[in-house]
């Protein structure tokens, strides 16, 4: 049997699987527990309720999401690292985590939501510690993931990556 850690890896995977194309009110603990192989009791274990389980979801993804983007020393590296993150998801049909969860905030606990939220603001960090001196940013950078996020759901809704790429143009100008 797998060890703990293991387990609730393959936990989180299965739940960012299902709340990315799904949302909040998209999966269950049983859920969850068929797609690993696992009793519901098992989810349970290791993520008391849903809320645990959310919360431990977005902070994961956060965590790699900013893993991820590094630390960009100019504004084309971060636009670009940037837009990458978005455009994976939008290859793979999945939304972003924030905004699958986000989507629907006051089914959210709050907890949950105060967690979406701070990997918005995560990310509008990230564009705001580059260096711009030539005012290259082509717009402000909640503008800049406010349209990564938008791009992203028009896409997945299509079922068509082109759109994203229009929409996201404007950034790989910069």
């Amino acid at each position: 049997m797998p060890q703990n850690e293991t387990i609730r890896d393959a936990i989180l995977d299965a739940a960012q699987t299902r709340a990315r194309t799904a949302g909040y009110g998209g999966f269950s603990f049983r859920d969850i527990a068929t797609d690993v192989g696992i009793k519901s009791a098992s989810v349970h274990y290791h993520f008391p309720t849903k809320a645990d389980l959310a919360y431990a979801l977005m902070e994961r993804y956060r965590g790699a999401a900013l893993e991820m983007l590094g630390t960009a020393t100019d504004l084309r590296t971060a636009l670009h690292r940037l837009v990458d993150l978005f455009r994976a998801a939008a290859q793979d049909g999945e939304m972003c985590l924030c905004g699958a969860l986000g989507a629907a905030p006051a089914s959210l606990p709050p907890e949950v939501r105060q967690s979406a939220q701070r990997f918005s603001e995560a990310l509008v960090d990230y564009l705001k510690a580059v260096p711009d001196p030539a005012g290259a940013l082509p717009m402000e950078p909640e503008a800049v993931v406010a349209l990564l996020e938008g791009a992203l759901l028009l896409s997945i809704t299509a079922g068509n990556t082109a759109i994203f790429e229009r929409a996201v143009a404007p950034l790989s100008r910069a």
